[in-house]
């Protein structure tokens, strides 16, 4: 039964998930998001992250293992940059800006040495959904898949987790994800928010939020394990 559950999948995403999401692949949405990604391909566009890493973050850390989302905007678009976690980067590749600022944060917040590779696959296999509002892009321009049918895809995703859990902790930088929030039942779950920590806005309140910490304090006080942070 359970291979034949899985034959029948539309989309290759860990079980849990397709579960939850399962309604939304029949949409018209989703439908046409398919065939824009095809178009995309056949025109002869790069697009990342590869298509095996496209639900990485789902893949990685499944529904009811979420304690922690954070939120970014659209992958990488340099070469071999995206693999599929928001902010994250691939054993061996240079920390983008953004991720620098993020490890200086966790430094000063809960005292982690700041790690050599910028891979935040351990913090998705400790609960952390490191989720981009959209999932793909052209490589070499930035935010080139907005408005395709991705938006109401996470949309969806963070919809199920606020609904269907207790006391997860949303972390929310910049003006993207924080367009999220009205999704979120904020009288269960705690919402965190700042500047976004790309080199332009750290200094307006990324640096100082103490995102992390806040989130353990959080987990700790609803009976949760926290997050180990630590990347070394």
């Amino acid at each position: 039964m359970e291979a034949a559950a899985r034959a029948e999948k539309s989309v290759q995403i860990e079980d849990s998930w397709y579960e939850i999401l399962k309604d939304e692949f029949e949409k018209p949405y989703f439908h046409y998001l398919k065939q824009f990604l095809v178009k995309e391909r056949q025109a002869g566009y790069v697009i990342y992250p590869p298509g095996s890493r496209i639900f990485a973050a789902f893949d990685y850390t499944p529904f009811w293992d979420v304690k922690c989302v954070i939120v970014g905007q659209d992958p990488y678009h340099g070469p071999r940059q995206a693999n599929g976690l928001c902010f994250s980067v691939s054993d061996g590749q240079k920390k983008p800006p953004s991720l620098v600022n993020i490890f200086k944060e966790l430094h000063n917040d809960v005292g982690c040495p700041i790690p050599y590779s910028g891979n935040l696959e351990p913090w998705a296999h400790n609960g952390v959904l490191l989720l981009n509002t959209i999932l793909t892009v052209r490589a070499g321009q930035p935010k080139s898949h907005h408005g395709h049918g991705w938006e109401e895809f996470t949309a969806a995703a963070i919809q199920k987790l606020s609904d269907m859990h207790e006391h997860l902790v949303f972390i929310l930088w910049g003006r993207e994800a924080q367009m999220k929030e009205e999704l979120i039942d904020a009288s269960k779950h705690l919402v965190l928010k700042s500047h976004h920590p790309s080199p332009y806005s750290a200094d307006k309140g990324f640096f100082g939020n103490q995102h992390f910490s806040r989130t353990n304090h959080w987990l700790q006080d609803n009976g949760i394990d926290p997050i180990d942070w630590n990347l070394v």
